[in-house]
């Protein structure tokens, strides 16, 4: 259906906007097969797609009545930071609604749907569902496994060094790569990192390499609260959010005054007396209850191993330099195992070489199967 592949591609140039929202497109067709109206979902709190198609109608001086909206989730038939869409559509004398899928929300789930059909509306569903909810994967995450979607994101050279063993990592890979990672950073709504990246790198892990119209959340793991007040990643208007395990008043206390969010998510301490860590699947869901759709990591392979071992890992995003290290740093400590069964699967999802480096994601396989 071209349509819905219009849609599809209005709702992916909304792709670093409407968070925690999804992304949505939305194209009006009237019944003479002409595009009268399109737009997609704004910033939260701002109108969602349908309402943006029928503005653009309107300011063409185009008539709805009987008009069809090809629209790639399906519109929301409650009060939330906006009106219903369903009731807009109906008012607007939409005669025909065919949606890529139904909403996860549990507050629209299908209600849309019968709320348009209530109206006279005829509904079909189905067209661009894939599409759509790939696009959507984070938002679908959150409502149907109450956390976020994760993908991790590693640079390393051909034979899986991240770094040389004295630590040196800038720049494995070329300027391309770190630009198109910026681009998987600004669509997320956290990039998360360990407390041993903030120490040994002093990143800033913003978005400055590409337009973003906003700065993802930045989430510290950081058991002992060892991140220091003063750390360059701390900006004006930049929200940082610290999970840790153990109070340290004096700590806390300088890192609120620089802005941070602190959250004691403390794991069981173990048999051999150590102190405790931050408890990942704690983090996980209380991120999805903070709105986050996806999160983009980027730690190092102490904080990665922990992760995967977790099974919160649900993409990879690997971008391969043509460089051989040798010894160094590896992607990760998951491991180490006795049988080659024991490894996580994965699935490739696309490979591309951006610059002079291989860029790689695959997914773990069935992490998607919710």
């Amino acid at each position: 259906m071209p349509h819905i592949a219009h849609a599809l591609r209005l709702a992916e140039a909304a792709l670093n906007l409407t968070s925690p929202n999804p992304r949505v497109g939305c194209v009006l067709v009237n019944p003479d097969g002409q595009v009268i109206g399109e737009g997609h979902t704004q910033m939260a709190g701002g109108p969602h797609a349908e309402i943006m198609a029928l503005r653009d109608a309107q300011v063409q001086g185009h008539r709805t009545h009987g008009a069809t909206a090809y629209v790639t989730l399906e519109p929301c038939a409650h009060q939330g930071r906006t009106g219903p869409c369903c009731d807009a559509l109906a008012q607007a004398g939409i005669a025909r609604v065919v949606a890529s899928l139904q909403d996860p929300n549990p507050l629209v789930a299908g209600q849309g749907f019968a709320k348009l059909r209530a109206a006279g509306i005829a509904v079909q569903v189905g067209p661009g569902a894939t599409e759509s909810r790939e696009l959507n994967i984070g938002f679908f995450s959150r409502m149907q496994r109450q956390r976020p979607w994760m993908r991790l994101k590693v640079a390393a050279s051909l034979d899986g060094a991240t770094a040389l063993d004295n630590g040196k990592s800038q720049w494995i890979t070329g300027a391309e790569a770190r630009t198109d990672g910026h681009a998987w950073r600004a669509r997320a709504c956290a990039v998360l990192t360990g407390v041993g990246t903030v120490l040994q790198d002093k990143p800033l892990l913003d978005v400055r390499h590409v337009a973003t119209p906003r700065q993802p959340m930045l989430v510290i793991v950081d058991s002992a609260l060892q991140t220091p007040p003063d750390a360059a990643l701390f900006g004006p208007q930049r929200q940082v959010l610290i999970y840790a395990a153990q109070p340290h008043a004096g700590r806390e206390a300088a890192l609120r005054m620089s802005g941070a969010d602190i959250v004691y998510l403390p794991g069981p301490t173990g048999d051999d007396g150590r102190a405790p860590k931050v408890d990942l699947q704690a983090m996980a869901q209380d991120l999805a209850r903070r709105e986050c759709n996806e999160v983009h990591i980027e730690a190092g392979h102490q904080l990665n191993g922990s992760l995967l071992r977790a099974g919160l890992v649900d993409d990879l995003l690997v971008y391969l330099a043509p460089l051989w290290l040798g010894q160094g740093a590896g992607m990760s400590n998951f491991g180490p195992l006795s049988e080659l069964a024991q490894g996580l699967a994965l699935d490739f999802q696309s490979t591309q070489q951006i610059g002079p480096d291989l860029r790689i994601l695959a997914r773990v396989r069935g992490s998607a199967d919710f």
